[in-house]
Parts: C-alpha cells; sequence; structure tokens
C-alpha cells in the first residue's frame, strides 16, 4: 500500500498565503496538504468552471486553524479537530494559520486545477 507524506508529495504549488503539496494516489484519488498563512477568499479562480464553483467533491481533517467553504445556500465554518467532506458547488475561504489534509477524485482535481492555474495566470498571479 502507498503512502504519502507533506514532505514526500511529488507535486508543490506555493503562493503568496497558501502551500499545497499534492500526491494522486491510487486508486483514483488525489490527497492535498495545504498551509495557508494568510486569510484568502479565493472564489474568483474559479471563474469559468459551472456556476463558477469548485465541482470536486472534498473530504479533509482540520489539522490547525479554521477553514470555510461557500454554497449557493450559505456556509460552512471547520475547526481544527474537525473531519468533513464538502460536495461539488463550492468556494473555499482560507484562514491564516490552517493546515488541512484534503482528498479528491484525481481527474476532477486535474480538470479544475487547470481552470485555476489558468485564473492565476490571467491575474499574474503564477507563470
Amino acid at each position: 500500500m502507498p503512502k504519502v507524506s507533506r514532505e514526500t508529495a511529488s507535486e508543490a504549488v506555493s503562493l503568496e498565503g497558501l502551500d499545497v503539496r499534492t500526491e494522486h494516489l491510487e486508486g483514483g484519488y488525489s490527497v492535498c496538504f495545504e498551509s495557508h498563512s494568510a486569510d484568502a477568499d479565493i472564489a474568483g479562480l474559479f471563474k469559468g468552471l459551472p456556476d463558477d464553483r469548485c465541482q470536486v467533491p472534498r473530504w479533509g481533517y482540520v489539522l490547525e486553524g479554521m477553514i470555510a467553504f461557500r454554497f449557493a445556500d450559505g456556509e460552512e465554518t471547520y475547526v481544527a479537530g474537525d473531519a468533513y467532506y464538502v460536495p461539488p458547488g463550492h468556494t473555499p475561504v482560507h484562514y491564516a494559520g490552517a493546515e488541512i489534509v484534503e482528498f479528491s477524485p484525481t481527474e476532477g482535481l486535474r480538470e479544475t486545477i487547470a481552470v485555476v492555474i489558468g485564473n492565476l495566470k490571467s491575474a499574474g498571479a503564477a507563470r
């Protein structure tokens, strides 16, 4: 059975206020280790996806701090010690000091990340 840690994950993306380490696991799922050092509502990065919202389901655990997800009909907040499931149709809100681990279907995650990177490039925040 394969294993991965934040230190051994094969992909890394670092932006101001955000560090994400990702590994694509066997069986069609990916794990993301996220560290947030700044507050950020990143809804704009999902522009171009259906309803301009992330369409990937997420299962996660908050190691430290707090995160939130906004939906068309409200917002859910999770704090250290909370495990969560977030269905498609959300946008994340990051809070400084948050550390999370998330699992998502790999194919949907790849499609979503391509849109997010395109939006970052358009904004001049990524090369």
